[in-house]
């Protein structure tokens, strides 16, 4: 096989056809990675020894401009040592490593958040390994560990990939500061770089989508194959990594927050989440999303690959290109899922590219402080403390069912992301206290917490980020208000609400299990080497398999695990199912 893929498609918009196919080559020079990609955070002349990449948002080994950047300096480094009549500063050709620094705590994140992320990590070291390029996982603080490590390799270059988020920015900026070698930043996340798109804060999507549609037809490309490297042959090698010892102790210290099932780390199992069997991209579930993305009680008609895309597994420009090649079957659920993966996806970065203080009311414009000002005092009829809202514990069923779906499950269905931020507006004491409460939760329990479409979906919520003035009315003001009847006219609420009741009870059952489990094993360690009771392979089948047994069940009727699934599982059943003898709900 070539080491360049041609290009599938080179689509003019996120819905447009294929084209004529050319190799995935920048139009720069036929250079591996478009040059505009790239920007320099610290200038200077690139040495001939090792090319480290600092990977950090985007884990993942192919579909990574990053990489591929970093593979692309190293090679061009040796070749212009070979001229000089050396193959590079130690003769072995040219070197790259990957340098994955954690810390032991990062804005809330739990067992569930690091778990999934150090899994995905171990599957992502062979694959590396496999093409010659060293994996080093650094631990402590960025801003001494990856320092050290340039210094002790004596390396050339230093690579970075990009995060428009204040914590990632400051390391960053402390690391330039601290290493004696260049560094390059390198946007392998966003189809067309923020830098690029626009050079401003961008009102909305309607501003940002023509600035987008531009830059498609050079951006929007296949990538390149990983070529393969020749093996790290350094004198500093990496040190093993005890991937049990590691994983137990994160998960013990975030234990408060435990893993979920439903979705598998790493790049493979986001792949096959895309377009595997069962994946988004299959028929039955793509046919669904233009007309029911937003309903919460067909969660099948939701990509669900959001866990994927936050921690960098799958390249958001690898879902774009697969989609696309299905527009002509499928072309309104293809443009909407564009439209939401490529334009939305990337105006929140624009966001808080363009704007530090993107998680405060700072931010806001001042027709929407101004309004939530005037109505800072208005009487709430229900005032819930931090604890209250966390627990689920309100008057409303519907809040509550969204908020355990994220404490237990990990997701919430994006159309009760909106409510359930709006409802903490109207629910507690101001919207400073209205904002930290909603960051704190959708950091400490979601997935996919802990990223700029989370800030800028809870500012858009109670701050009117994106989004314009509305009627005035009390607490609100003039932002958006939506209101439980209005879910209710919109979508079945008791089948949603079922729907969870089935989750919820089958994650508590599971965390019982665990719990039991590891009681059992500390106090008959004999009896468990002895193979006393199930396998954990065999109590994870007998228990269910998460999300999808909930949607199948829910599909067929099924009665739930709770006296509100009970007395709903029916209504669930038919509103999951979405009048199965139409074609576009054939799950």
């Amino acid at each position: 096989m070539s080491s360049k893929r041609k290009a599938e498609s080179e689509p003019s918009s996120p819905g447009a056809g294929p084209s004529t196919k050319k190799p995935a080559t920048s139009p720069a020079g036929g250079t591996l990675v478009n040059p505009k990609r790239v920007r320099v955070l610290k200038a200077g002349t690139v040495g001939s020894g090792p090319v480290v990449l600092w990977m950090s948002r985007d884990q993942r080994m192919n579909d990574n401009w990053a990489l591929l950047h970093a593979i692309e300096v190293a090679q061009q480094q040796q070749q212009q040592s070979a001229a000089g009549g050396s193959s590079g500063s130690d003769g072995s050709g040219p070197q790259v490593a990957v340098a994955f620094n954690l810390v032991p705590a990062f804005l809330g994140a739990g067992a569930r958040q690091f778990g999934f992320m150090l899994r995905g990590l171990r599957q992502l070291q062979p694959k590396l390994e496999a093409k010659g390029i060293a994996f080093f996982l650094l631990q402590g603080d960025p801003v001494q560990t990856l320092p050290d490590l340039v210094s002790r390799l004596g390396a050339g270059l230093l690579v970075t990939d990009y995060s428009p988020l204040r914590l990632g920015r400051q390391w960053r900026e402390q690391v330039c500061a601290a290493v004696s070698v260049p560094v390059h930043e390198v946007d392998s996340h966003n189809v067309v770089p923020v830098w690029v798109a626009s050079d401003k804060r961008e009102v909305g999507a309607r501003t940002l989508r023509p600035k987008i549609h531009k830059h498609l037809p050079e951006f929007l490309r296949d990538f390149p194959e990983v070529p393969q490297l020749p093996p790290w042959s350094h004198e500093v090698k990496p040190e093993p990594v005890e991937w049990e010892a590691l994983l137990e102790e994160v998960l013990t210290r975030g234990s408060a927050v435990p893993e979920v099932d439903w979705c598998q780390p790493g790049e493979d199992a986001g792949l096959q989440a895309l377009q595997g069997p069962g994946g988004f991209l299959t028929a039955s579930r793509l046919s669904l999303y233009d007309t029911k993305r937003n309903d919460p009680a067909t969660p099948r008609a939701l990509s669900n690959l959001s866990p994927w895309l936050h921690f960098g597994q799958l390249a958001p420009q690898r879902a774009a290109l697969e989609a696309a090649k299905h527009r002509a079957k499928y072309k309104a659920a293809v443009e909407s899922f564009l439209e939401e993966l490529v334009v939305r996806r990337e105006l929140s970065d624009n966001f808080c590219h363009y704007t530090p203080n993107y998680d405060s009311l700072s931010c806001a414009a001042e027709w929407a402080k101004e309004s939530l000002e005037k109505h800072r005092t208005d009487k709430r009829e229900h005032l819930y403390s931090r604890e209250q809202l966390e627990a689920g514990r309100t008057h409303d069923e519907l809040w509550n069912a969204c908020q355990l779906e994220m404490v237990h499950v990990g997701k919430m269905h994006g159309y009760m992301r909106m409510y359930w931020a709006k409802k903490i507006l109207e629910w507690t004491r101001g919207p400073e206290e209205a904002i930290e409460i909603a960051i704190y939760l959708n950091d400490h329990y979601e997935l996919d917490g802990r990223d700029p479409s989370g800030y800028v979906g809870v500012m858009w919520s109670m701050a009117g980020i994106h989004d314009m003035g509305w009627t005035e009315r009390p607490i609100f003001g003039k932002i958006r208000y939506m209101n439980y009847n209005g879910c209710k006219r919109k979508f079945d609420i008791k089948a949603y609400c079922a729907y969870v009741d089935r989750l919820v009870g089958e994650a508590k059952a599971k965390q019982r299990t665990a719990k039991a489990k590891a009681a059992a094993a500390a106090t008959a360690p004999a009896a468990a080497a002895a193979g006393a009771g199930p396998s954990s392979a065999a109590a994870a089948a007998a228990e269910g398999t998460g999300l999808a047994a909930a949607e199948a069940e829910a599909e067929a009727g099924g009665s739930g695990l709770s006296p509100t699934g009970k007395a709903a599982g029916k209504a669930a059943g038919k509103a999951l199912t979405s009048g199965g003898k139409r074609k576009a709900a054939a799950l």
